[in-house]
């Protein structure tokens, strides 16, 4: 029987390179010498900061530019709170990994509401569909590709 797997990840790889190339171009740029405001990543979050909150905007938008030609999807990214401390700034961004629960039982309402003959199951953090027609689970990933969930979706492990 056909069947593909949902899952929300990023490639750290590209993660990396993107967030070295943000570094790379915060150091040479004019406006932030003598600053040092950096990205930093630790684990799934990252951690960007600077001397004023005008330099966190600009930074971030470096930072989106770099991500979105790696070919990283915005929608990881949760921006947290500017927060201020020892005359310095940072805020917090949040890489988000996986399906979260909430957002499944969404998808599997979705699925079911379409009235195609699919099976949709949780399994962690991501989803397995399978069908017994190859056509109905080609329409099942156009639609979520189409349906405007909070997080990026990616669909591997297709298996006739």
């Amino acid at each position: 029987m056909p069947s593909f797997d949902t899952v929300s990840e990023v490639d750290t790889h590209e993660l990396t390179n993107a967030l070295d190339q943000a570094n790379r171009d915060i150091l040479n740029r004019y406006d932030f010498k003598g600053s040092d405001a950096k990205v930093i990543h630790e684990n799934s979050t990252l951690r960007i900061e600077a001397q004023s909150e005008f330099q966190i905007d600009q930074i971030y938008d470096i930072l989106i530019q770099k991500m979105s030609k790696r070919g990283i999807d915005l929608g990881c990214l949760v921006r947290g709170k500017v927060e201020e401390a020892n005359m310095r700034v940072h805020q917090t961004l949040v890489v988000r990994r996986g399906i979260d629960h909430e957002i499944a039982k969404k998808i599997v309402k979705l699925v079911k509401d379409l009235k195609i003959k699919v099976q949709v199951s949780i399994q962690g953090e991501k989803l397995r569909v399978s069908g017994k027609k190859r056509d109905d689970l080609q329409k099942v990933m156009g639609i979520l590709r189409e349906a405007n969930l909070e997080i990026p979706l990616q669909f591997d492990n297709f298996r006739d």
